[in-house]
């Protein structure tokens, strides 16, 4: 998959090409049966598969301290196109000059002359351009006078609901990693690489590995059973805080991870955590003492958790 970011970088593809355009947060099944309908219509036409999305997303443009928390980051989020059969993915930075872009404006400056799409696949109530005046029905429109097709996705549903990103987020809030992980068809992780941190957890006889959480809000908060994998790591089981560490007065968002029976070195390796079980909220401890003693529990409810599951 070749990545290609920004609107001064789109050139149209030789040929052309067959895309959608979303945001594509989590890149879930609903997400992956898109793909996949553009990449068996992309074989009959002999044209690449291209996937247009924001960075940031629009809503955290124009409402940051309202956004919905993602799912995944960048980085997590171009991981998973690569496993699925998607040949260019265009990442537009979501700024004013976007943001003031007509509808007209936008398929033509960036659908047409910009990756020469031939097919087009959005959601029934996609909008876009200037204060969302732009539609499906115009893209239709605009598709037969400027020879593109545009078809609707496919519904995908799980349970007898549709998949999407809203009902993960409403799994991943009330810890149903059971349920995530139908909808995404794969288990929940964070990703990140090890940086060292207070060294605390190291001074009360629990060593974290310190992940930074690079997102502008996450689903999660509190204290979980997770496995690890990365550094020779092959799930490992582990109890993980991802919060504000309020004990100790944190001030970012910070996953600690604290590896049972390990005592290896792990700053800068690059690690994945799996969150398998909530156990309890965060929470303010009037001692060090008294978070050790917390941790203890936690540590002890994950060992029963692993040893059933």
């Amino acid at each position: 998959m070749q990545l290609i970011r920004g609107l001064h970088n789109l050139r149209p593809l030789t040929d052309g090409c067959v895309a959608t355009i979303g945001n594509f947060d989590g890149v879930h099944l609903g997400h992956q049966v898109i793909f996949r309908q553009l990449a068996e219509q992309g074989r009959r036409l002999n044209l690449p598969v291209g996937v247009v999305f924001f960075e940031p997303q629009p809503a955290e443009y124009f409402a940051p301290g309202r956004a919905e928390p993602r799912i995944s980051r960048l980085r997590e989020k171009l991981s998973l196109m690569a496993q699925l059969p998607v040949d260019f993915a265009f990442c537009l930075r979501f700024d004013a000059q976007l943001a003031a872009m007509s509808p007209d404006g936008f398929v033509s400056r960036v659908l047409v002359k910009g990756i020469g799409v031939r097919y087009l696949v959005v959601g029934p109530d996609f909008r876009f351009g200037y204060q969302r005046s732009g539609d499906y029905a115009f893209l239709q429109n605009y598709g037969q006078q400027h020879d593109f097709s545009v078809v609707a996705v496919e519904r995908y549903d799980v349970g007898g609901e549709r998949v999407s990103s809203t009902r993960i987020r409403r799994a991943l809030s009330a810890g149903d990693f059971t349920e995530v992980a139908s909808l995404l068809g794969r288990p929940y992780t964070i990703a990140g690489r090890v940086a060292r941190g207070d060294q605390i957890g190291r001074t009360i006889g629990f060593p974290t590995a310190n992940i930074g959480v690079l997102r502008r809000a996450i689903c999660l908060r509190g204290v979980y059973a997770v496995r690890v994998t990365g550094a020779g790591l092959q799930r490992h089981e582990a109890v993980a805080n991802l919060g504000l560490r309020p004990t100790v007065d944190g001030q970012r968002q910070v996953l600690e991870v604290h590896l049972l029976d390990y005592a290896g070195d792990l700053y800068g390796a690059r690690l994945e955590v799996e969150f398998c079980y909530w156990l309890r909220e965060e929470q303010k401890f009037s001692s060090l003492d008294a978070l050790k003693a917390q941790i203890k529990a936690d540590e002890r409810r994950a060992r029963e958790w692993f040893n059933k599951n």
